[in-house]
């Protein structure tokens, strides 16, 4: 009897789009599913759209749609995206549900019953703009720890500290940029600090954390674990929390129950809901990058543990994914959406390019699209699909297509790849799936030189059994080979299996020669990746991003246009009195990383104190050129929170680009003189 094995991978958050790090980790993930189910286990996969949280409230708000209809639109578009890369799940659900409101109330009320919740008022951030508390993922600001700019209330994403969002510096609404005040309101936590010795021992139990994540989570336990803020106030998309009034839990605890209610929506039975969840009769195997593990192995494992349910039998953690050595960026090109890669290149080839990158550690994985040429062209195209393509068409037309016997010559080559089925399982098996394709890669390189050693085409015009020989041998090779492969490229070896007619490729028949058999006509497994694709998908991602621009500029601009204009399109005296325009020195100007047209200055205004300032004047403009240099400034502009940080005033300039002119001032003006 093979294994029963519930697997998920992290649920995507439903107010953006699938992207390329996404379908790293699904395909990641799928792999190793489809390995499962291919060695005889009982394997399921689940998935579900994370769907609550200010964002979404806010999201739906701004495009004058409720919440529920946006995230159904959304679920749609990722369900779509995701299987477009032949991710296969058993079940794609939502956190939005019945049954997940069911559990997250249940386990709640029983962590509650049996002493793990704590009550207490605490101050929170509240933005008097907008006359709200702010989630931790609408406040930014430097962290407090490594000192990294434009980080989120809750953890910093360079440095992976987990804090308050009180103790974050330069603290800003990223609604409006304004800074919060503190407000007391009375919160609900989850006791950690009872599951300490528990999760310890979980956590260096068996294979169940990778060596870098169970030295990460080591981190946490040396200073001693702390309550988890499990409650946040209304407005506020999600559950309500039974027993309060206008309080609801925090996105993060029902998140993950969704493991929970896509498995019991799948199953419609809560006897084979328990046998994964209650009755430890199978495993639960997560796949995560490495952003979240600290939800993932503390506050997840524990609320298990109160609530008396399964833990965990193993936390698969992974790295981000880069591109060409970098971070994934919009502005050139390289953050690039699921739908837009397969618009120009197969998917399938980014599951084998994936394939031969993923090993089983938590480093970042990266694809540089020169070696996602030439590993496509060369290790998939030209080594094992070409192994097919060569024998299958027209040589084996003129053999009406029938295989004949294996000599003894075949059969020891065939006995070479055989042996190592229980490396590849292996490496399968603990997601070293890079290993793997090199093996795989490797065998057919051997099987290339046998074929190309007796050159077939040569043969069939002198030696037709001959020729039947050697397409035999280098048919049962291919067979094994993409038996080997069928994790990864499912599609391919589906056409493998139809041209050899079988009924399954699977481990359970690898060793089942094809002899005597007419084979099915041959079809195009797959062709080489074009090199003007890429640049075409990069092209395409660019100009997404800039006319995503133009967009955002176009509406603050409309946001921030005056309200009073008269018919022939003149404002008011009163209107013009609100602009308040003064003196500026810049006392620094710096390059900004990343920005084609933008310079950041530090314009000192007298007694209103240094604003920072990104201005787009990088055309015609150097930093060296602007030290130094009163400017008129439009100092009471509303702060705008960029993605560079934040810009709080607004330099005057006249011309197009390459050719503007700042406005100076005349005469003796001193920094923060106003202007009449």
């Amino acid at each position: 009897m093979g294994k029963k094995i519930l697997v998920t991978s992290a649920l995507p958050y439903a107010n953006g789009s699938i992207h390329l790090g996404h379908v790293l980790e699904a395909v990641q993930t799928d792999i190793w599913v489809r390995f499962q189910k291919l060695v005889g286990n009982e394997c399921y996969f689940f998935c579900a759209d994370d769907t609550h949280g200010t964002p979404i409230m806010i999201a739906a708000k701004k495009m004058g749609k409720t919440p529920e209809d946006l995230i159904g639109e959304v679920q749609k578009e990722h369900y779509k995206d995701l299987t477009a890369f032949f991710v296969e799940y058993d079940n794609y659900y939502t956190t939005n549900s019945e049954e997940n409101r069911v559990y997250s109330e249940s386990i709640y009320l029983t962590l509650k019953k049996n002493g793990h919740i704590a009550t207490r008022n605490i101050e929170q951030s509240f933005c008097e703009h907008d006359n709200m508390f702010l989630p931790d993922r609408f406040i930014k600001g430097t962290c407090p720890k490594c000192g990294a700019k434009d980080q989120y209330g809750d953890s910093c994403e360079v440095c992976g500290t987990s804090y308050s969002p009180k103790d974050l510096k330069d603290s800003h609404c990223a609604l409006c940029g304004t800074t919060p005040v503190l407000k007391e309101s009375k919160h609900l936590f989850f006791k950690l600090q009872d599951f300490q010795d528990r999760l310890k021992t979980w956590m260096e139990t068996g294979n169940r954390l990778q060596e870098g994540a169970q030295k990460k989570l080591q981190e946490w336990f040396g200073s001693g674990l702390q309550e988890w803020d499990i409650s946040r106030d209304g407005p506020y998309f999600g559950f309500a929390i039974p027993e309060e009034e206008n309080k609801f839990f925090y996105v993060w605890l029902d998140a993950p129950i969704g493991y929970m209610a896509s498995s019991l929506n799948f199953f419609k039975s809560e006897q084979k809901f328990n046998e994964f969840w209650k009755d430890g009769k199978g495993e639960i195997v997560h796949f995560i990058g490495k952003d979240i593990l600290y939800f993932h192995g503390l506050f997840w494992p524990a609320m298990l543990m109160g609530a008396g349910f399964q833990t965990p039998e193993q936390l698969n953690v992974h790295g981000f994914l880069t591109v060409n050595g970098e971070k994934m960026s919009k502005s050139r090109g390289t953050f690039i959406n699921a739908s837009t890669f397969t618009r120009y290149l197969d998917p399938e080839h980014f599951r084998f390019y994936m394939a031969c990158r993923l090993g089983n550690g938590m480093e970042d994985v990266d694809i540089s699209f020169d070696d996602f040429v030439s590993r496509v062209n060369s290790d998939l195209i030209g080594n094992l699909v070409n192994l097919v393509s060569r024998v299958s068409t027209s040589i084996l037309d003129k053999l009406d297509r029938k295989l004949g016997f294996l000599t003894p010559e075949g059969k020891t080559l065939l006995d070479e790849l055989l042996a190592k089925e229980n490396e590849i399982k292996d490496a399968y098996q603990n997601r070293n799936y890079s290993k793997v394709m090199r093996e795989i890669t490797s065998l057919g390189d051997k099987v290339n030189k046998y074929v190309n050693d007796y050159a077939p085409w040569n043969l069939i015009k002198t030696d037709a059994e001959k020729a039947r020989e050697v397409v035999t041998v280098s048919s049962n090779c291919a067979k094994i080979l993409f038996t080997y492969l069928a994790p990864v490229t499912p599609v391919i070896s589906e056409e493998i299996r139809k041209l050899y007619n079988l009924d399954s490729l699977d481990f359970a028949n690898i060793r089942k020669p094809l002899e005597d058999i007419t084979l099915a006509p041959y079809a195009m497994l797959s062709k080489r990746v074009e090199e003007k694709n890429i640049q075409a998908m990069i092209q395409d991602t660019k100009d997404a991003y800039e006319k995503a621009q133009k967009e955002t500029k176009l509406e603050t601009v409309k946001a921030e246009a005056p309200k009073e204009v008269t018919e022939s399109g003149t404002i008011t005296i009163d209107e013009l009195a609100k602009v308040e325009l003064r003196v500026g020195l810049i006392r620094e100007a710096n390059h900004v990383e990343g920005a084609d047209k933008l310079l950041n200055v530090k314009v000192d205004l007298g007694e209103k104190g240094i604003k920072n300032v990104f201005a787009g004047i990088k055309s015609s403009y150097t930093p060296e050129d602007l030290i130094g240099k009163k400017v008129v400034v439009v100092a009471n502009l509303k702060p705008r929170q960029m993605k560079f940080g934040l810009s709080e005033a607004m330099l005057l300039a006249s011309g197009k680009d390459k050719t503007l002119s700042l406005f100076v001032p005349d005469r003796n003006a001193e920094p923060g003189d106003l202007l009449k």
